[in-house]
């Protein structure tokens, strides 16, 4: 049964039971509202505890219900009908108590928790407004600033931070329901009443300024979206209107979020994130190969990333570089990665001394005979990649997965100067690689169906959002981003939009980062060899990025160079417009003979760089380059900085309509040609009035 009950004496227990976090589907919501209603008239019981069996107290809503409308009964009424028990309703938490699991917990009149309990409201996550009462019950408890930091970070708090806030009434052993057993006790025995807490009053002073802050200091994390302003309303309901007419006003705020276009985004991330481990012709009950033991060919930035994901993982790693020098500079940037992560509170000392005697550093191959798992990260050289795989065919043991991080280049190349092609795949990290959630997890023609297991497994312990995709130039993401995104962005300069005016353009829309300044921060030397490399094997149409090569060519390298697309000031950090780069965009127009315009609009910028990365994304589907439509966006979301409020471009067109996508795209290739021909399967899909989804959802099916 999902919710059972009994009896410790006076006490009436009651326990949800739905694995594996004990989601508020609908059987749940109505034995929960059926107990509380038989044991509040069962005389024999003076006061309830509700528990959670499993490992954790309820961690929040059924999210499958949200697009197709909650049953009966809903979460707030099952709630409501819970605070108004007429004996003391006592919530035992454990492990985390987080959404519509902490707006029952504050429904309840007093809350136990263990020690490791962790009480959060993350549906800002989701674009979701509290709608079952958390937006008026939480800021009678901890106050108005506390609770709108809660809702506006979606960070939970630990037991002691709630009980400090007054959000826990005590802290209690393991078992949580034991301790619950024992309060309720104590209130039958002093005669305690039901302390209901939408009975409770709110502190208006100060009201506007404590919401203001709350606001301000989410205002960077929440660039762009707009559920954060409907919390601010809801929690100022709450301080001026009698808690029913509150209750009243949270549920309009909160289905109107539920119905955005935000929210649908945001949910379909959340989903996508998850889809993504279902990888077609992968069974998903194949063993993936050992990962006790990692070696990383090349030290440098990204390598040392690379190494210190995996020690933040537990896994012990060792660099192999070319002499000592570079083995010490490798290890000092793990080490000065694990500093950081200390300065920022993520870990302490001595945790991070811990994670720092898992590395170590070699100059010799034969040291990494042992691994597992040996990941190459040198530099984006096809002969450079090709000498590291030769010499692990040759030191590797029988066995062993050799991966290499290119983020370009034909790994079935790179795999066919070993004699083990079957071993080898791609880990596209990246930067910074102990940052970034993303991994691309690249299955080439040969790579043994376990050994790419293997791969999505090590995405997992790294607690990265693997993808797996398909060799072609750029695999998904970059092919998408340099094919499709820069190609354009390069067209708009030469037609004489401004670096700075794109890039406004597309952050006021939406993006974490402007096309331009991510130039000038991976460098535009690297764009301009990546191009390079590309067009010696692989035909593009012209005007093929023609100007990064141009401002590499003089120096402008990025942001390293203090000067590329843009010039950097004092701080080495901050872009202002430079007449130079200005100078040689207009000369490589002129010797392109593009034809100038001064009627650009931003919606034309957006328009025009979107559907690109659309188009290109259209085409690795059908391809086979990428499993599904959501993969592309998680990939997007995650790894490029496209605002999850848009859910990634595939989402985005959807929402857009594939009819108006083509169409447009069709207005564009009359007058662009054959980078805007509409991929063949955008044509399919609206002839056959399907969408990116129904792919998703047919994916999903297989």
């Amino acid at each position: 049964m999902a919710v059972r009950t009994e009896t410790h004496g006076a006490v009436g227990v009651i326990t949800l039971d739905n694995p594996p976090v004990n989601a508020f589907d609908q059987p749940l919501r109505q034995g929960l509202f059926d107990a509380v209603v038989a044991l509040d008239g069962d005389p024999a019981v003076k006061a309830i505890v509700i528990a959670c069996a499993g490992r954790t107290f309820a961690a929040g809503a059924n999210i499958n219900e949200f697009d197709t409308g909650v049953a009966m009964p809903h979460y707030r009424d099952v709630f409501n009908r819970v605070e108004q028990a007429s004996k003391p309703v006592v919530a035992a938490l454990f492990g985390t108590a987080l959404g519509a699991g902490l707006e029952l917990a504050v429904a309840c009149h007093w809350r136990v928790a263990t020690a490791d309990a962790r009480l959060g409201l993350p549906e800002i996550n989701l674009g979701i407004v509290p709608g079952a009462g958390g937006t008026q019950r939480l800021p009678r408890l901890v106050g108005v600033g506390k609770a709108m930091n809660m809702m506006l970070t979606g960070t939970p708090i630990g037991a002691d931070a709630a009980m400090n806030d007054g959000l826990v009434d005590a802290i209690v052993a393991t078992p949580a329901v034991d301790g619950a057993v024992a309060f309720a006790e104590r209130l039958i025995a002093d005669g305690t009443a039901p302390r209901r807490t939408g009975e409770m009053k709110i502190d208006a002073a100060g009201l506007e300024e404590a919401i203001a802050a709350s606001l301000k200091a989410a205002g960077r994390r929440l660039a762009g979206r707009t559920t954060q302003h409907g919390d601010a309303e809801a929690v100022r309901a709450a301080a001026i209107l009698p808690f029913a007419a509150g209750l009243v006003r949270e549920r309009e705020i909160s289905d109107a979020a539920l119905a955005s276009g935000e929210s649908k985004a945001l949910r379909h991330l959340f989903l996508a994130e998850r889809w993504v481990a279902r990888v077609p012709g992968l069974p998903r009950d194949l063993a993936p190969l050992p990962l006790d033991r990692i070696a990383i060919v090349g030290g440098g930035t990204m390598g040392s990333g690379i190494a210190t994901s995996c020690v933040n993982a537990g896994l012990p790693v060792t660099i192999l570089e070319t002499d000592p020098a570079r083995v010490e500079r490798g290890l000092g940037l793990v080490r000065a990665n694990l500093d950081t992560a200390v300065k920022r509170g993520l870990i302490g000392a001595e945790e991070a001394a811990r994670r720092g005697t898992l590395i170590t550093g070699t100059t010799s191959y034969a040291d990494i005979a042992a691994a597992d798992l040996v990941i190459e990260a040198v530099f984006e050289n096809m002969e450079m990649k090709k000498k590291v795989f030769a010499e692990l065919d040759k030191a590797a043991r029988p066995g062993a997965v050799l991966a290499t991080n290119t983020s370009t280049l034909d790994i079935d190349e790179i795999a066919a100067v070993t004699q083990r092609p079957q071993a080898v795949l791609g880990l596209h990290y990246f930067a910074p690689a102990h940052v970034m959630r993303l991994l691309e997890i690249v299955r080439a023609v040969k790579t043994d169906s376990a050994v790419l297991a293997t791969g999505v497994e090590l995405a997992k312990k790294l607690r990265k959002v693997g993808v797996v995709v398909g060799v072609c130039f750029g695999f998904a993401g970059n092919r998408m981003f340099i094919d499709g995104y820069m190609r354009e962005v390069e067209v708009l300069l030469l037609e004489g939009a401004a670096p700075e005016r794109i890039d406004r353009a597309l952050t006021d829309w939406g993006m974490a980062m402007g096309p331009n300044g991510v130039n000038d921060l991976s460098g535009t030397d690297i764009l301009a060899d990546v191009r390079s490399q590309l067009l010696a094997r692989e035909h593009r149409p012209e005007p093929y990025l023609v100007v990064t090569p141009e401002l590499a060519k003089v120096g402008r390298l990025g942001i390293k160079a203090g000067k590329g697309v843009y010039r950097y000031g004092e701080d080495g950090r901050t872009p202002h417009p430079d007449p130079e780069t200005a100078a040689i965009i207009r000369r490589v127009a002129e010797e392109r003979q593009v034809r100038q315009r001064a009627d650009i609009t931003d919606a034309e910028i957006v328009e025009r760089t979107v559907l690109q990365l659309v188009n290109v994304g259209a085409h690795i589907l059908d391809e086979g380059i990428a499993a599904r439509p959501a993969d592309l966006d998680v990939i997007f979301a995650t790894g490029y900085g496209f605002g999850r409020q848009r859910g990634g471009p595939m989402h985005y067109a959807d929402q857009l309509g594939l009819p108006r996508v083509l169409e447009r795209m069709r207005y564009w290739h009359e007058r662009y040609g054959e980078p805007w021909r509409p991929a063949p399967l955008i044509e399919r899909l609206v002839q056959q009035k399907k969408s990116f989804a129904d792919l998703d959802r047919e994916s999903l099916k297989g």
